[in-house]
């Protein structure tokens, strides 16, 4: 890999984090309505009475810097994300927004992280099987249970779960992260309780995506059966097992590793309505309270690490492509 390749790259990387960082400031933007007047209007609404409501409002925009001209705030917004800044929450002010999101993302990652490395092994080897001309005629019969499901939405799927676990058998917890009045620690009762209360929102989001690992895997195992290597495999009297593992499934993983990778990079916004579902704190419900009150900072500052999140993850995946594969090499011709 050449060093002007990398820089390319690079720079590809930058411009993309860019663009989605502009659009990120616009479309908060476009929204019809005040975001400062709205949190003063719902405290009405509840019955508190703020007096002189036009001068607080005016220097709530005057600390958030929404008395600005537009182009003000757009250059100050892009310095402020390039150092991560992203300032205070209109919703939770003065709580930083950075410091919410490092609040959140544990949960997220946690959650969102085991659900798919479940569903990405268990759906790419039930799909290798399928395509595999020499499986038992049981794994024939995984398609119709699990394709269904990958039809059905996530959330769908959570609120079923929802219903048949905790609501009629009691066996699960109806939703939240821990169970009320524990005691946030390191120890191995606290963890138990975290793991007992994920079973049901990891379950969803498993039986969802599963099927869809499991026919892009299949594709592409038929597919892999016809090349060559696999014939001279054959050819030279090597196990089925060697020849199924080593040559049709590593050579089918290639773009479900691309897939992979795509979805990693998404983690970080997570699966907003199975957190919402399930009163997951997360940073899918966070982004869900955000957008219901119109909190732009807290809204850009999600989207903003989602964003960078994602490109990253396919500039890492493009730089270790030639590791992975040999036959991908980067030269200028």
């Amino acid at each position: 890999m050449s060093l002007g390749y990398l820089l390319r790259r690079v720079g590809m990387f930058l411009l993309v984090v860019w663009v989605a960082a502009s659009i990120n400031f616009v479309i908060p933007r476009l929204a019809r309505g005040d975001p400062i007047q709205a949190q003063f209007a719902q405290l009405e609404t509840l019955g508190i009475r703020t007096s002189g409501m036009d001068q607080v409002v005016a220097a709530y925009k005057k600390r958030l810097g929404l008395d600005r001209p537009m182009v003000e705030q757009y250059f100050s917004y892009l310095w402020n994300v390039a150092r991560f800044d992203f300032g205070p929450s209109i919703t939770y002010f003065p709580a930083d927004i950075g410091r919410l999101i490092v609040q959140r993302l544990p949960w997220t990652i946690g959650l969102l992280t085991a659900s798919t490395i479940i569903a990405f092994i268990v759906g790419n080897l039930l799909g290798a099987l399928l395509g595999w001309p020499g499986s038992s005629r049981w794994v024939k019969w995984l398609v119709p249970v699990l394709m269904p499901l990958s039809a059905i939405p996530y959330y769908l799927l959570g609120l079923i779960l929802i219903f048949t676990f905790a609501f009629t058998f009691r066996l699960f917890p109806l939703g939240g992260a821990y169970s009320t009045g524990a005691k946030i620690e390191l120890a191995p009762a606290f963890t138990l309780d975290i793991l007992y209360h994920s079973i049901l929102p990891a379950l969803s989001i498993v039986l969802s995506v599963t099927g869809f690992w499991m026919l892009g895997m299949r594709g592409m195992m038929v597919t892999n059966m016809g090349e060559d290597y696999m014939i001279m495999a054959e050819a030279k009297g090597l196990s089925p097992m060697r020849i199924f593992l080593r040559y049709a499934m590593r050579n089918a993983m290639l773009p479900q590793v691309t897939g992979l990778a795509l979805t990693f990079g998404g983690i970080i916004a997570g699966s907003v309505l199975v957190e919402v579902i399930f009163d997951y704190p997360g940073m899918g419900w966070i982004l869900w309270y955000a957008i219901r009150a119109t909190d732009y900072f807290l809204i850009q500052g999600i989207v903003f690490v989602l964003v960078v999140s994602v490109a990253l993850a396919m500039l890492v995946l493009d730089l270790l492509y030639p590791f992975v594969d040999r036959r991908i090499v980067y030269v200028r011709r």
